[in-house]
């Protein structure tokens, strides 16, 4: 993409520094667009499909398309959709699950408090866990769940992801990818002390990414940690566009990220 394109249906792209500061991208982005890239993915979260009263079918179909597009001209390494795929009724998951199967690209899944099915359900619709992890060309992400088959908010799975995040503590990044808020920055996130406690352990922790608040398209940080939203892709509120969030961690260790919009223009500019 272009940067004449990309200001026209982009949020602002920030940078996660390799020291942990946070800063725009700004005039820097032609320069960062043609950088190598170690790991590209995309990620998107909040598609309710199901959900009465809105237009479910057609949320996802677009967004497929608009990450099959952009996967076209440059290539993702993968997409993880974060929670919340369905709302409420498990019935509706062959349904999505057919419609996120036409992505281009190999895709992974988390789970959201509107899922609500049983973890052994979950392991079952999708071939894996509720709790995962992989790696891609040496980068480790955690993926976890912060909800039950009731829909209750959870903190994140404390053994587990001790157990995860010792496993790749020669990594040079871990990315963690949970839906609820874990450190209770959002109207609608958690208060999980023992779990952030556990990630400053780990220096090599660059961020966490976040679904659930639909209003939230930006980056919050809590001590050292950022903490990464990505707007949503269905349900009834939330930014006023339906986005995704792209993530490019670049050969010198820099993340560069920003959210597209799939359905219409953002961030209008004319140079």
């Amino acid at each position: 993409m272009k940067r004449k394109e990309f200001l026209k249906w982009a949020t602002p792209a920030f940078l996660l520094l390799a020291n942990g500061n946070i800063a725009r991208a700004g005039e820097q982005m032609d320069a960062l667009m043609k950088k190598k890239k170690r790991v590209r993915f995309a990620i998107a979260s909040d598609i309710h499909y199901g959900q009465p009263g809105t237009d479910y079918d057609n949320y996802i179909k677009k967004a497929v398309a608009r990450i099959n597009e952009e996967h076209a001209g440059n290539p993702f390494d993968f997409c993880m959709l974060n929670g919340d795929i369905v709302h409420n009724d498990p019935v509706h998951y062959p349904a999505v699950k057919d419609r996120i199967g036409q992505l281009k690209m190999k895709y992974y899944v988390t789970p959201g408090n509107h899922d609500m099915v049983t973890p052994e359900h979950w392991e079952r619709i999708w071939n894996r866990p509720v709790n995962y992890d992989f790696t891609v060309n040496g980068t480790a992400f955690l993926a976890g769940t912060t909800s039950n088959e009731k829909g209750e908010y959870i903190c994140p799975d404390l053994k587990w992801m001790e157990e995860r995040l010792e496993a790749h503590k020669r990594a040079k990044n871990i990315f963690v990818i949970v839906h609820i808020n874990p450190a209770k920055l959002t109207t609608h996130g958690i208060d999980c002390p023992e779990f952030l406690a556990l990630l400053k352990r780990y220096k090599n922790v660059r961020a966490v990414f976040n679904g659930h608040d639909h209003d939230e398209d930006g980056i919050k940080k809590k001590g050292e940690i950022p903490f990464v939203f990505d707007a949503h892709v269905g349900g009834d509120w939330g930014t006023a566009y339906r986005g995704f969030r792209v993530v490019e961690l670049l050969e010198d260790e820099t993340v560069l990220t920003y959210v597209l919009n799939p359905d219409s223009k953002i961030n209008n500019a004319t140079l």
